[in-house]
Parts: structure tokens; C-alpha cells; sequence
């Protein structure tokens, strides 16, 4: 069977920057298991594994603009530190989740200066280029459920 809309896909991955660094694999893990044209994976490595079957191993690079996007200067913001109550101490590295025009976002605090806190929404990997190596371990029919639900359900996949 190929990858298509709303097939369950397998796969196994390693994510590696464009200095060749590892950031991300699923060597010697369960396989990432995904329902195929839900937005569930990156729209850059999703295009590419279109059509393709179990068996396959493809080597796909993602430009940034199709991965995690372009690194946004309006996504990173000064904030006084009163903004995080109930949190007693701001540390560079801390994550959040935040409000924002878009629904919930990610931040994480880049800099603490005195009763600034800076913020910056960017994903971690934003503005960067990617390559998955990646093999296709199995395609399979989504259920009807898995489909109303836009994922998998099982192994692999989330749980309610």
C-alpha cells in the first residue's frame, strides 16, 4: 500500500542538522507512526514520503520555510518578570505555554536582565534547514476512528 491521505504510516528517522549534527532519531525506539495528511508531521517531510511504500528509505531535506519556519524577530519579547506569576524563579531555558492572537504558543525565556524577562516563540528549530533519513516500516488503512480523531490511535500514536 502507498502513503497516502489518512494512511497510517511507520516510519523510522533520523533527524540531522545542516552541520550534520543528530538532533532527533528513532534508532533503537519504537517507530513514529502517524496518520498521513493531517498536519501531524512537518509539511516539507510529509510531501515527500507521499506515494513512496513499506520498504523505502528516502533521504528528504526540508528547507526551513517548510519545516519549522523562518526564524521570526516579532516572536521574541521583553516582558517584566510580574508576567509569570506564581512562578518564583525565571531561569533561562524555562518553557511556556502562552496565550497569543494564534491560540497557545511555546515560549522559552532566553534572557533574564534585572525585571526583564525575554521571551522568544520561535520553535527551537526555526530557520533551519533539515534532512531526515528516513525508512517507511509500515502502511496500513486508518480506521474510521483514527480518521474523525486526525491521528492514530495504538501503539505508537496517541492515547485518549
Amino acid at each position: 500500500m502507498q502513503v497516502t491521505q489518512n494512511a497510517v504510516v511507520s516510519i523510522h528517522y533520523t533527524l540531522t542538522n545542516d552541520k550534520g549534527e543528530t538532533l532527533d532519531s528513532s534508532a533503537g525506539g519504537e517507530p513514529l507512526t502517524y496518520l498521513h495528511g493531517n498536519g501531524n508531521l512537518i509539511p516539507g517531510l510529509e510531501s515527500q514520503l507521499e506515494g513512496k511504500q513499506a520498504g523505502d528509505k528516502l533521504q528528504a531535506k526540508v528547507a526551513a520555510v517548510d519545516a519549522y519556519g523562518e526564524h521570526d524577530k516579532s516572536l521574541i519579547q521583553k516582558v517584566p518578570r510580574r508576567s509569570f506569576r506564581g512562578v518564583a524563579d525565571v531561569n533561562v531555558g524555562m518553557q511556556f505555554q502562552v496565550q497569543s492572537n494564534t491560540g497557545p504558543r511555546m515560549v522559552t525565556v532566553t534572557q533574564v536582565q534585572g525585571d526583564m524577562v525575554t521571551i522568544d516563540g520561535n520553535h527551537a528549530l526555526a530557520g533551519q534547514d533539515l534532512t531526515f533519513d528516513v525508512e517507511i516500516t509500515e502502511v496500513r488503512e486508518a480506521s474510521e476512528e483514527e480518521i474523525a480523531h486526525g491521528h492514530v490511535h495504538g501503539p505508537g500514536g496517541h492515547h485518549h
